[in-house]
């Protein structure tokens, strides 16, 4: 079964930044696209990045520019590194890796980011 787990999530100022870490486990990391994706309160859970196995990376319109998504396939990491954040990014970030060869779809729990302005 595969596991997800979200790190580097915390309080920053507008302006700063913050790197989020997702280890997987339990899966062919090698053959997911991974994704991360963040809900604000109230709000929908919506695409920030997403790396496909080959390295080929798309962003929300909102963190292009700011936010980088890259991909460790030997330590099977994959990491957002978001800089100049803004109150707007406020919302728990979730990672989530995708096989579809394999019809698998793991989420994991979560890590707070909050953007203090």
């Amino acid at each position: 079964q595969g596991q997800l787990v979200e790190s580097g999530g915390g309080l920053v100022q507008a302006g700063g930044s913050l790197r989020l870490s997702c280890a997987a486990s339990g899966l062919v990391f090698s053959s997911n696209t991974m994704g991360w994706y963040r809900q604000a309160p109230g709000k929908q859970r919506d695409l920030v990045a997403r790396i496909t196995p080959g390295g080929s990376t798309n962003y929300a319109d909102s963190v292009k520019g700011r936010f980088t998504i890259s991909r460790d396939n030997a330590k099977n990491t994959v990491d957002l590194q978001m800089n100049s954040l803004k109150p707007e990014d406020t919302a728990v970030y979730y990672c989530r890796a995708v096989d579809p060869s394999r019809a698998l779809l793991f989420w994991g729990q979560g890590t707070q980011v909050t953007v203090s302005s």
